[in-house]
């Protein structure tokens, strides 16, 4: 079956946008297409149907394919705990912790499990478009390479390299990538795209020529900086940008704290499209604003430590100042446990084991085990009885008097809690404010009329207009022929 590879000159290029994008532009062409990528490294997980855990990045590429997410389309995860370690999910299940010198000389082991993931896909649709990770040119790594050219070569799967000309020096990107390459991984490679660029586009004709020149890969196109991207779901917390925030205010605001270990952020998506919300994520070293009508604690791949975290950053006495003044709290998931009495590792779950004393937001106390729920959920928000769709994705179990007041029903199963006065909540569940209903009781507590409109419709716009763009910028027959695809 058919296959190309997309891999960038580095990280963040726009590797997952343009597999996503081009994902849905086959798609409707009418073709069965799946994404996958062999390796990724994010704290932005999501949850398949079956109860495996993948990257985002793979479930919205999924989407733009119109097909569920599996595990196969992302077999090896990497989940950062610390600057030097991380767990490691295989085929959506976690396998352990791992620090990075010691998954280095173990990721060779992996590439058996990456394709036959690859060959499940392969047999179940026309075209698979592969995604890299980082970048090839970092030769250092290249050894038991499973995420770039170790799995194209093993694979044979043909390559298209990515320039970010946003970033400057795109020429001496792509060209050093051709210089550093060896030459089996070199031939892999069978054109380039130019991405996000602003201006004037033949304002860089003469420098497309001359990468080609040094090269000699087909030039496929360049891609204007588009607009929609920025709507999309993004899965690595590098893209989040401090200087957004807060930029005007609006009718009611509603702020996150950026833990160090931040997880599925991409939960608080729908609440930036709200006309009467001012949101923001709050970098560290800033105070949390006193005008905040609403503080959520986020999600976290290392609760313990960011519950440490938060409290070296001061926002443990913000929050009580905002408690105080009357303000809502709302925790989502590690956030949630993190507002409890206490926290307790008795088995070293994310490091030695030890007990903290939560924020004492809610009555409640976590104990971290060592078995992680995943599952997808639905059901209706206790006040109101308002429907949601989410998922949960979490390590520990929550006890204690506050689960007397839930904040959600899970079909009829409480969860969460609820303060007495209604003002402080907090839930395992993700995703909470995608679908229009639910998004739209929880924020009528702020006082704000919702749009109520389903976030996954907005998303599946967006998809669409970046694959018409793709189609207007790149040489989508050039790509379909590189893949193997027979085109009219």
């Amino acid at each position: 079956m058919a296959a190309v590879m997309i891999q960038g000159c580095g990280s963040d290029v726009g590797k997952s946008v343009i597999v996503a994008g081009l994902c849905r532009l086959f798609a409707n062409r009418g073709l069965t297409v799946r994404p996958f990528k062999p390796q990724n490294m994010s704290n932005n997980a999501a949850v398949t149907a079956d109860g495996g855990e993948i990257g985002r990045a793979q479930a919205l590429q999924a989407m733009a394919c119109r097909t569920p997410p599996t595990v196969d389309m992302n077999p090896v995860l990497l989940k950062p705990q610390s600057d030097v370690g991380a767990q490691v999910v295989v085929r959506g299940k976690v396998v352990g912790n791992m620090q990075a010198h010691a998954y280095q000389e173990r990721k060779a082991a992996m590439l058996g499990v990456v394709l036959e993931s690859f060959a499940r896909l392969q047999a179940e649709c026309d075209l698979v478009i592969v995604e890299g990770a980082g970048s090839p040119a970092e030769t250092n790594l290249r050894a038991g390479d499973i995420a770039n050219m170790g799995f194209a070569r093993a694979a044979d799967v043909p390559v298209i390299l990515v320039g970010d000309i946003d970033r400057g020096h795109v020429i001496a990107a792509l060209a050093g990538a051709h210089t550093v390459l060896d030459a089996a991984d070199r031939d892999m490679i069978r054109g380039f795209i130019i991405n996000k660029f602003r201006g004037d586009p033949a304002l860089f004709t003469d420098g497309r020529s001359e990468i080609t020149q040094r090269t000699g890969w087909p030039d496929l196109g360049m891609v204007p900086w588009l607009a929609a991207v920025r709507r999309l779901p993004a899965e690595d917390a590098v893209i989040l940008d401090p200087a957004q925030a807060h930029v005007m205010r609006r009718k009611v605001k509603i702020v996150v704290p950026m833990l160090s270990r931040i997880a599925n952020f991409d939960d608080f998506d729908p609440l930036q499209n709200e006309p009467d919300i001012d949101f923001g994520f709050v970098p560290p070293g800033t105070a949390l604003p006193g005008d905040a009508d609403l503080v959520i604690i986020p999600g976290t791949k290392a609760t313990l430590a960011d519950l440490k975290f938060l409290r070296a950053q001061g926002w443990d006495i913000d929050l009580a100042a905002h408690v105080r003044r009357g303000g809502r709290v709302l925790g989502v998931c590690g956030g949630f446990q993190i507002m409890g009495k206490t926290i307790a590792d008795p088995a070293g779950i994310e490091g030695p084991p030890e007990t903290a004393a939560g924020l004492g937001l809610l009555d409640v106390e976590t104990v971290l085990t060592g078995d992680k729920v995943l599952r997808p959920v639905s059901g209706k928000i206790a006040d109101g009885d308002a429907p949601f769709d989410g998922y949960e994705i979490h390590v520990g179990r929550t006890s204690g008097g506050g689960l007397a007041r839930p904040f959600l029903f899970i079909g009829d199963a409480p969860d969460g809690a609820v303060s007495s006065d209604g003002k402080i909540a907090g839930t395992y569940v993700h995703g909470l404010f995608a679908r229009g209903e639910g998004r739209a009781s929880l924020l009528g507590h702020l006082g704000i009329a919702s749009d109520a409109a389903h976030h996954g419709d907005l998303v599946n716009v967006l998809l669409d207009e970046i694959a018409r763009d793709y189609e207007r910028h790149l040489d989508i027959n050039a790509i379909a022929a590189i893949a193997g695809l027979k085109t009219q």
